[in-house]
């Protein structure tokens, strides 16, 4: 398999984290969507990263999609998420607000170094998302007493959010306060202790 993107991304990130539990070998090929866009297109025509290459040559896109071949492939038993019911559930909505937090993170890196015009409206609309996502992503993390999220099994929730508050710390740092939110700053730092997370880690470099 090869998996595209570079490990800067809260979302390749998770896709390679999940590929290493999982045990599942790749090539890693650390395209930039910008310095390697033809590159990018020719396999994935939305230029968009991780892409997942399979062995039989088929083409996988977008992290969720990516991560339930993976799930999938490595059996009910292994998955890191629960199959069905309300467990599941609760673990995709956290997982989605990760998700969603980076997203609205790596839009903001994009409204400050793409634009020369920046719109304060949208860039506070960001900011107040996020804002938001911390707080509820706090607020559940700190009525859960397992070591990880949903138990004694680290999960796509633990992993999707620790991606996306490493990228929040290290692109918008003032957004968040370790103070503020400590429950998360813990489960941060625990995955992050993890020798997974320490080989698939990247920091990031604001765009000049």
């Amino acid at each position: 398999m090869i998996l595209i993107g570079q490990f800067d991304s809260p979302f390749v990130r998770r896709v390679a984290i999940a590929m290493r539990l999982y045990g599942i070998g790749f090539e890693h090929r650390p395209w930039s969507v910008f310095a390697d866009a033809e590159k990018v297109a020719a396999i994935n025509p939305m230029r968009r990263v991780p892409t997942l290459v399979l062995d039989d040559g088929e083409v996988l896109i977008e992290s969720s999609a990516i991560l339930d071949y993976l799930d999938e492939t490595a059996g009910r038993a292994r998955a890191l998420i629960a199959e069905s019911g309300i467990k599941r559930r609760q673990a995709l909505k956290i997982a989605a607000l990760g998700t969603g937090l980076a997203d609205k993170a790596v839009a903001l890196v994009y409204e400050r170094a793409l634009h020369e015009a920046t719109s304060d409206m949208w860039i506070d609309r960001c900011r107040a998302q996020i804002a938001d996502v911390l707080t509820a992503l706090e607020r559940d993390r700190a009525a859960r007493r397992g070591p990880w999220w949903f138990g004694e099994q680290l999960g796509h929730a633990d992993i999707a959010v620790a991606c996306a508050l490493r990228f929040v710390r290290e692109a918008h740092g003032d957004l968040f306060d370790a103070d503020r939110f400590p429950h998360l700053a813990a489960h941060s730092r625990a995955c992050e202790a993890l020798p997974d997370f320490i080989e698939i880690s990247q920091a990031f470099v604001p765009p000049n």
